[in-house]
């Protein structure tokens, strides 16, 4: 597997890329030679630390996204997601090794139970601006709101980000 590191407002130290690429070795066992993973790690205002990894692999990608005060915990919390993931939709990824799927797990990862659609919901899409869709998305409080964009005519939806801002997702059909 192929590790690309990226920062951005961050100095990553040669300790840290080392133990980064050390741990990432183990998931190698997972994927074919093929797999890219790429890490990018980000200093967000005062001692807010991200790390983002994501791997790529015959045409899926599995991706974990961590915050702490400290770059060496995000490590601890991201990989573990990462492995958890893979495990979980073992069934639905395709180019994996499958022998390291019967291994015992890299760490200790709690079972989740299957979810379950519990609730389903129809509404109106209204042809609206952006900016128009963001008020809707607060005035209801919810994390997103989808709306055909006036501007296209496409399905569009706005949603909040971890980090406070909003997102827009633009479909494409």
């Amino acid at each position: 597997m192929r590790v690309e590191i990226v920062s951005k407002n961050y100095k990553v130290s040669d300790h840290i890329k080392d133990i980064i690429e050390m741990k990432l070795e183990k998931f190698g066992r997972y994927f074919e030679d093929d797999a890219v993973a790429k890490i990018m790690l980000k200093e967000i205002g005062k001692e807010k630390y991200v790390m983002e990894i994501t791997i790529f692999f015959g045409g899926n990608m599995v991706r974990s996204e961590v915050m702490s005060d400290n770059m060496y915990n995000n490590i601890d919390i991201a990989l573990p997601k990462i492995e958890g993931q893979i495990r979980k939709h073992r069934t639905k990824l395709g180019k994996m090794r499958k022998s390291a799927l019967e291994a015992e797990s890299m760490y200790d990862i709690p079972q989740a139970k299957e979810k379950e659609l519990v609730k389903t919901k129809s509404f109106q899409l209204k042809k609206i601006s952006v900016a128009e869709a963001i008020a809707e998305m607060e005035l209801v409080d919810h994390d997103f709101f989808a709306f055909v964009n006036e501007s296209n005519g496409m399905v569009n939806i706005v949603y909040r980000r971890t980090d406070g801002n909003v997102g827009l997702i633009d479909l494409v059909y």
